[in-house]
Order: structure tokens, then C-alpha cells, then sequence
């Protein structure tokens, strides 16, 4: 395919890239004001290394930043040491990097200018946060231990992308992995990120959610401070790991999140176990079992072996016997006791029988004896209760008789005699 381009005016001469390098660098470093001027503006990001102090400071309002290094033989001289998150006012001149094309501001002197503004609204929306509960180790889930399917938020251009595919293929071959690809870093990044992790919860599948990024200058990673992610974290129902950079300051993301590593491949391996591990526990079961197994065999063997010589020496065939014998003896005394008492309860119930006999009036009156009732059915015991002309029942042996009585006499001579009515 071809392409009509316009006339273009073509210069005799054109500038290298050292040639426009070196005029925008003498243009900077030759500017009277550029050679010592105070700037102030916050800390966002500050590491030490043996040269000196690299530094980034930044006006949070205007969203602009610039490079600064103190090197360690100025160190010294500074009234305050530059401290992450507070204001500063900088006396520095302006230097460029040919190699790199870009300019830093080389610093003399650094005074204190009160609490960075970042820095005071990032410890406002914690202290906001953390009062309401969003940080509490309670509220944390644990991770499955055997996840199917993993969600991963992140960039797609990021190499934390890749780090984290190498990782769960590594540790676990056959999982599942879904993308939900977001933006992280820059202003449209909380909003993109809320997507990403909105997007994964109405798919359903995932078991584990990874946010993810890669290491980057403090300024980037003001996407994971942002309310807005943090409350999409809190309120998602799927356990969520944070692999968010290399900074050692944790952001609010890593707070809120259930479990928190330092890199994305770290965060990886949090969400899945190691296969090998797996496999090497799993052999470890089996051989515990196996020796269990063995133990409670060994055991059980040694058991049967004691009560086998236990039974030899107690002979229960002899013992068998005797008790056989001492039952025969027990069983003999048994029937005897058993007759002798039952001879003893014959006789005496001989002996009751005898004495009801002798006690029964019909047998009295067999012997000649008579019972006198009055006409009531009283028994007349004494002659005192009768009375001349009175009326008297005489029971004999054999039927009754009517009698009147016409004298009542009062001796006594003879017990047996009965004397006329």
C-alpha cells in the first residue's frame, strides 16, 4: 500500500539527539533561576542507596512530580532529611541526564513544611476505614485449600500478568485461571479496577481472587489507596489476595484484602499450593498409614501370642473338669438340702393338720358334747344368762333340739357333767 505524503520542507542540517540533549541541557543549567531555586511540595517515595538519598517530590493538586537526590556528602548539612509523606521546601539546582534524556533536581538544603497533604488524607481515609472495621483480622477469609479457578485483576500489559501465569502453571498444572484485565495506575484506575473485580463476581466461577501489580514509585500506586477499591475489596465474596509491588509501605488495598503479599508472584503462590508439596504430603500419608497399619499388626500379633501362652498354662481342660466336678458335688447337696426340707414342711404340716382336728367343734360334739345357743345364736356359757321359761337351741352331733328351760342351778360338782335344762 502506498501512502501520498505532502511536500515537507527537509532542513540542510538536522540536530542529534546529544546535539538537542545538550541544548536543553544548557538551556536548564545556565538558567540563573534553575541554578538555586526553592521548590516545595511532599515526599511521595524517598530510598537510600551508598551514593545518597533519591527522593520524588510532588505537588498532589497539580498531579506533577519531580526527581531529587541529595548525595551522602550533603547529607549532613541538611536541616531536616527528607521523610515520606511530609512537606518539604528544597534548595536545589536543576541538572540534566544526558544519557537518560531527563532532569533532576540536585538538592543543597531541605526544610520542614508541616504533614504532606497526600499524606494526611491517605492517614484520615485509614483511621476512617480502619474505625469502621474494613481492616479487621476477624472479618478475613481463609483461602481454599484446593481452588479450581482463580481470578486475576491486573494489567494486561503488566509483567505482573506473566509472573503470575509462570507461577500457578508452575506450582499448579490443570487450575483454571480467568482474566479480568484492569487499569493500575493513573486517574481512571480506581474506577477500572472496581470494574475488573464487579466483572469476576457476577461470573461466579472464581474460588480466589489476585489484584495485582508490579513494583513502581509510590506516586503509582495511589489507585490502591483509592476508597473506592478498597470497598469493592471489602465487599467481595470471593477471598481476595493483594500482590501489590515492592514497596515495604503497605497501601489500604493490602489492608482490606484477606491475605497480603509483597509481589505478584508471591500472591500467587499464596493462592494455590505447591503440586510437589501435594504429592510429597500425600506420599507421607501413605507411608504413616503403612506404618500404622504395620504397628497395629505387630500389636496385635504379639497380643494373640500372650493369650495363646496364657491358655497353655492355665489348662482349662483340667480346670474344666474340676469345675464340672465341684458343680456335680454342689448339685448333690442341692437335692438333698432340697428333700430334707421338704420332708421337714410334710411333717409339720402333718402336725397343723392334727391339731385343726382336735380344735374343730364338730369333732367335740362327736364326742357326746352339745353347743346351747340362745334364739339370738348366742353360745350360753353361764347358767347367770339364762332365765326360767326361756327358749334355748341344743346343736348335737347329729341335727338340733328345741328345749325350754325350767330350772337354773349354780353347783358345779363335775366340769363334764351336763346337767338338766
Amino acid at each position: 500500500m502506498t501512502f501520498n505524503l505532502p511536500h515537507l520542507l527537509v532542513p540542510d542540517t538536522a540536530l542529534s539527539v546529544a546535539g538537542l540533549t545538550a541544548y536543553i541541557q544548557e538551556l536548564l543549567e545556565q538558567d540563573s533561576q534553575l541554578r538555586q531555586v526553592w521548590v516545595t511540595g511532599e515526599v511521595s517515595s524517598a530510598s537510600r542507596y551508598r551514593s545518597g538519598l533519591f527522593f520524588t517530590l510532588q505537588d498532589p493538586d497539580a498531579k506533577a512530580a519531580i526527581s531529587c537526590v541529595v548525595w551522602n556528602s550533603q547529607l549532613t548539612k541538611l536541616a531536616t532529611v527528607p521523610v515520606q509523606g511530609e512537606q518539604f521546601i528544597i534548595l536545589g539546582r536543576i541538572h540534566v541526564h544526558p544519557q537518560r534524556g531527563n532532569y533532576q533536581l540536585m538538592v543543597w538544603q531541605a526544610l520542614p513544611a508541616g504533614e504532606g497533604l497526600r499524606a494526611l488524607r491517605y492517614r484520615q481515609l485509614r483511621l476512617r476505614l480502619e474505625t469502621e472495621g474494613l481492616f479487621n483480622s476477624e472479618r478475613k477469609r481463609s483461602l481454599p485449600a484446593h481452588p479450581q479457578t482463580i481470578a486475576v485483576v491486573t494489567s494486561p500489559q503488566a509483567a505482573a500478568w506473566g509472573d503470575i501465569k509462570r507461577t500457578l502453571k508452575r506450582r499448579y498444572p490443570g487450575l483454571r485461571v480467568l482474566f479480568s484485565p484492569a487499569l493500575v495506575q493513573g486517574d481512571q484506575a480506581p474506577a477500572s479496577i472496581v470494574n475488573a473485580i464487579q466483572r469476576v463476581e457476577r461470573d461466579g466461577r472464581a474460588e480466589v481472587l489476585i489484584l495485582s501489580r508490579g513494583g513502581g514509585a509510590i506516586e503509582d500506586m495511589a489507585c490502591f489507596n483509592d476508597e473506592r477499591v478498597v470497598r469493592a475489596i471489602a465487599i467481595c465474596p470471593i477471598p481476595v489476595v493483594a500482590g501489590i509491588g515492592h514497596q515495604r509501605d503497605e497501601s489500604l488495598a493490602d489492608l482490606v484484602a484477606d491475605v497480603c503479599a509483597h509481589t505478584p508472584t508471591a500472591a500467587a503462590e499464596q493462592a494455590v499450593p505447591e503440586l510437589a508439596d501435594l504429592l510429597s504430603e500425600h506420599q507421607e500419608r501413605v507411608t504413616a498409614l503403612a506404618q500404622a497399619i504395620e504397628h497395629r499388626l505387630t500389636a496385635s500379633y504379639d497380643h494373640l501370642h500372650r493369650l495363646r501362652e496364657r491358655l497353655r498354662r492355665l489348662q482349662p481342660d483340667r480346670q474344666i473338669q474340676q469345675e464340672t466336678q465341684a458343680i456335680a458335688w454342689l448339685r448333690q447337696r442341692l437335692l438333698h438340702g432340697t428333700a430334707q426340707q421338704l420332708q421337714q414342711a410334710n411333717q409339720h404340716c402333718q402336725l397343723l393338720r392334727q391339731k385343726l382336728i382336735t380344735l374343730d367343734p364338730k369333732a367335740v360334739l362327736q364326742r357326746g358334747y352339745a353347743v346351747v345357743r340362745q334364739t339370738d345364736g348366742g353360745v350360753v356359757r353361764s347358767p347367770a344368762e339364762l332365765t326360767p321359761g326361756q327358749d334355748l337351741t341344743v346343736q348335737l352331733a347329729q341335727g338340733q333340739i328345741k328345749v325350754k328351760v325350767s330350772e337354773i342351778s349354780s353347783s358345779t360338782h363335775d366340769p363334764l357333767h351336763q346337767n338338766p335344762l
